[in-house]
């Protein structure tokens, strides 16, 4: 299967250009090293063994962010194949597209030190025939980001379909109005944290001032909403139904909550769960009733007319 990547190549792809020009990409992440002969087969591996090596390089940094940072660099240099894909955002929001062409290497002296050679495409996709389901999972700041699940519009692009040509319908949603009014959800609960219920006694994950806990990467797939309680006793994972077949959701929330507790949660920690939808079924009201931990909270519209 041919993977694809969303790699942020520097600062609002500020070294895009003479990756382009070398014929490479890369990723830094502060980890001044030679990872070749490193890479083993299993990220897990891989971050046991390097957290405390990134840690060392990173005074004041948590291994939280360690994990995040070497979790990234096993995907992108290791996990990615030859004939995978890479897209990277240019400063004007086009995405400039790659194809692997070889391994990893080390480049000391100069910047995004590890690299992958990329056979690069003249023309970008440009973000205007994108879906807003794509620009919205990759609009975060984390350099490395899993599309995969946009596989289909992405080929259909690069072979130079026009959007309107294009169908990004979701099998598994089963309710289409639900599905619309939630696209914008997520957006919104990151707007108004503050003044939800979950951001009295929660914050959304922060790196360095910004916010990563929205699409948060996992072995699965993205999660939606990712916070850690004020005290830090516990990690709170948030999945948006959008209007999706329950039992969708419900077992897509503990693959998330099972990666959370294994990779991320300290000892001391709790992983609880919640969907957010508009409305309970009795398929979602069964299986809640004995899934550990998650619990479902439903959202209002509250559409009026003023007139003036």
């Amino acid at each position: 299967m041919t993977r694809y990547r969303r790699i942020r190549l520097g600062t609002q792809g500020s070294n895009l250009e003479q990756c382009m020009k070398e014929g490479f990409a890369g990723l830094d992440f502060g980890l001044p090293k030679d990872l070749t002969g490193e890479l083993g087969p299993d990220w897990r591996d891989f971050n046991r063994r390097f957290i405390p090596i990134w840690v060392e390089y990173h005074p004041g940094k948590n291994r939280r962010s360690g994990g995040l940072s070497c979790g990234a660099l096993w995907t992108f240099c290791k996990e990615l194949q030859t004939d995978d894909y890479i897209l990277s955002p240019s400063s004007d929001g086009d995405f400039y597209v790659g194809k692997v062409t070889g391994d990893y290497f080390y480049e000391p002296s100069g910047p995004l030190p590890h690299r992958r050679p990329i056979q690069w495409m003249d023309e970008p996709i440009l973000r205007g025939s994108l879906s807003e389901e794509f620009l919205r999972s990759t609009n975060g700041p984390l350099s490395n980001v899993d599309v995969d699940q946009y596989s289909d519009e992405i080929e259909a692009l690069l072979a130079g379909k026009t959007p309107s040509e294009i169908s990004v319908s979701d099998p598994d949603v089963e309710n289409p109005t639900a599905f619309a009014f939630e696209r914008h959800l997520e957006d919104f609960l990151v707007a108004n944290w503050q003044n939800t219920q979950f951001g009295k006694t929660h914050d959304l994950w922060e790196e360095d001032g910004e916010i990563v806990g929205k699409q948060f990467p996992s072995d699965t797939g993205p999660i939606d909403l990712l916070a850690i309680s004020k005290d830090e006793s516990e990690l709170l994972v948030i999945e948006l139904k959008r209007g999706r077949i329950s039992d969708k959701v419900v077992g897509q929330i503990q693959r998330y909550m099972g990666f959370v507790k294994s990779e991320l949660a300290e000892e001391n920690q709790m992983v609880r769960g919640v969907i957010i939808g508009l409305e309970e079924d009795i398929r979602l009201k069964r299986a809640l009733s004995v899934a550990v931990n998650i619990e479902f909270y439903r959202y209002q519209v509250d559409f009026k007319l003023i007139k003036d």
